[in-house]
């Protein structure tokens, strides 16, 4: 029980009713408080009617309280997962029509059966193939287009349906003189109070105050007959249980993008769950969050939701609230079912523009350009995927972008893992070691015998590789007549390189070349054991270290390079 069930071993094992509860009880509160505005938000922002927001808000938190190993996590609609769905689910019906809703409820209900079929196979750990400069190129290049994309309820005016950032500038360059300057000045004074609240007075909750304030002036001030788009109606009640429309082509069409949720979703929600259990000491595990945020996500659509994942700002918001368990995020749910219940109506009046700068401020902080910098200065190559992404993303899309970065982050890791570091040794008598000749050209060596590290586990796709560096290091000098391979950096080999291995050593073997393994871990020894190496070679491996095979060399060839005392 405790196993799938982990919130009852949170309350079980050293929770203290008097100071847990209430941690749990006031991070509860302001998370729902701030959930409140951004939920509505993120709905419109995939959409939909600002009140499946609060659907989503209510059953898949829950859900996650119950089955997640994090007890901090605050799982609910998050502007990523928004923008994904709208890209998705646009191109098959108008947003916010019933046919619309319907397809957007049958993608959350795939995407919480991918995830918990991925996380019954256990296979969480894919993820981690996904580089970082992938998941931040994608996530800066989502978040200028969720802005982009809220660009028309800011300005008042129709910008079409565009999901190109560039034709959305266009449009808005060309709208310029339709532009509402009501509807702007209400959205650029909420982003500025959001702004100086967050960073003034983060006491304050930002959005709900802004709420509050353009609710009361929109009302005040008659607004809503000047032109102001607001909310409007809001159902009251709670979300209905009811099971899609299971529709075999839309599901076909639908399934690029619940992967590309549940996947990317995922991500986002383990990378804050991972940080705050570091801080906290605390272990969680990876296949049993993909199987919370799948029954999530199913929840979410058999109770009238969107998809959903952790996100990163509530996450922390409930984390320094005081949250000690998952209970904090269930009596975050039970705040919304209340709103649902009796305070609907309240939010008549709110301003979508209002709802259009809450996502502005919220995505601004996605956008890292000082990540870039940080892996163009480390690797180049790390920038460069990246670069690739963003760009991807922004110019041809999103499915396609996060797509083009993965592919080519592994496209990078192929080439890197095909083309290992291969270094020539020399003694270096001021450290007393065998050291690479590049970094240490004062490093003595011996013209007729070459020392080779490889850094890197051999495999069949870097053995030709090998092979080349070899012959260009035997070409250079001429008068080699023994090698000796450091395998202190070969943690692993495949059976196909150690054949291609065995093939290359006995053509320099019939060449009168001596050769010695020497510095090998043990897993790698027992494959060459295997592969009969011990009997097929005697004294190959003639001592366990460099230093020892040196010594071994000096006692049956005079003239070996100095040093090597060990």
């Amino acid at each position: 029980m405790g196993n799938w069930f982990p919130l009852f071993n949170q309350l079980k094992n050293n929770y203290n009713l008097r100071t847990d509860l209430k941690g749990d009880l006031n991070a509860g509160l302001i998370v729902a408080i701030m959930l409140i505005p951004q939920g509505m938000a993120y709905a419109m922002l995939a959409g939909l009617p600002p009140v499946m927001g609060l659907y989503a808000s209510t059953v898949p938190l829950i859900l996650y309280a119950l089955l997640g190993t994090s007890r901090q996590l605050a799982v609910g609609p998050v502007a990523m997962v928004s923008l994904l769905v709208f890209t998705g689910v646009s191109g098959l019906a108008e947003p916010g029509s019933p046919e619309y809703i319907s397809y957007v409820i049958l993608l959350a209900v795939m995407t919480g059966v991918l995830q918990l079929t991925m996380g019954l196979l256990r296979i969480g750990t894919i993820t981690k193939f996904i580089s970082h400069a992938v998941i931040s190129g994608f996530t800066s290049a989502a978040a200028i287009i969720i802005g982009l994309s809220q660009l028309k309820h800011l300005l008042g005016t129709d910008l079409g349906d565009s999901k190109n950032v560039f034709i959305i500038l266009y449009q808005a360059f060309m709208q310029a003189g339709n532009i509402h300057l009501t509807t702007l000045l209400i959205g650029v004074l909420a982003i500025v109070m959001l702004v100086v609240l967050k960073k003034y007075v983060p006491q304050i909750p930002g959005p709900l105050a802004v709420v509050v304030l353009s609710i009361l002036f929109v009302w005040g001030a008659g607004l809503d007959n000047k032109g102001v788009s607001i909310v409007g109606d809001i159902p009251a009640g709670l979300p209905s249980f009811s099971i899609p429309l299971l529709d075999l082509s839309v599901m076909q069409t639908l399934l690029p993008v619940a992967v590309t949720i549940a996947i990317i979703g995922f991500v986002e929600s383990y990378a804050m769950a991972k940080v705050i259990a570091g801080k906290e000491r605390y272990p969680i595990g990876p296949d049993q969050e993909l199987r919370a945020l799948g029954i999530s996500n199913a929840g979410a659509g058999l109770f009238s939701g969107f998809p959903v994942t952790g996100g990163f700002s509530r996450s922390a918001v409930n984390y320094s609230a005081g949250a000690k368990s998952g209970l904090a995020t269930i009596i975050n749910a039970v705040f919304i079912v209340l709103t649902l219940l009796f305070f609907t109506s309240w939010f008549y009046y709110l301003p979508q523009a209002v709802l259009a700068s809450i996502i502005f401020v919220a995505v601004y902080a996605l956008i890292d350009f000082r990540e870039f910098r940080h892996l163009w200065k480390i690797k180049r190559i790390d920038g460069a995927v990246f670069l690739i992404t963003f760009t991807a993303t922004l110019v041809i899309g999103i499915e396609a972008g996060i797509a083009i970065g993965i592919l080519f982050s592994l496209l990078t890791f192929i080439y890197r893992s095909g083309s290992p570091h291969m270094a020539r040794l020399g003694w270096v008598e001021e450290i007393g070691a065998y050291r690479n000749l590049e970094r240490f050209p004062e490093a003595v060596t011996d013209k007729s015998t070459l020392m080779v590290r490889i850094d890197a586990p051999v495999y069949f796709a870097n053995m030709g590789y090998i092979e080349e560096r070899l012959r260009r290091f035997i070409l250079e000098e001429k008068s080699v007549d023994t090698i000796i391979f450091d395998f202190s950096g070969v943690n692993d080999m495949d059976a196909v390189a150690i054949d291609q291995l065995e093939r290359w050593i006995d053509d320099q073997m019939e060449e009168g070349m001596d050769i010695y393994v020497t510095e090998v871990k043990g897993p790698v020894r027992d494959l060459l054991k295997k592969a009969g190496w011990n009997r097929k070679y005697s004294g190959i491996f003639a001592a366990h270290t460099l230093d020892q095979t040196v010594k071994v060399l000096r006692e049956e060839k005079k003239g070996l390079l100095g040093g090597g005392e060990g």
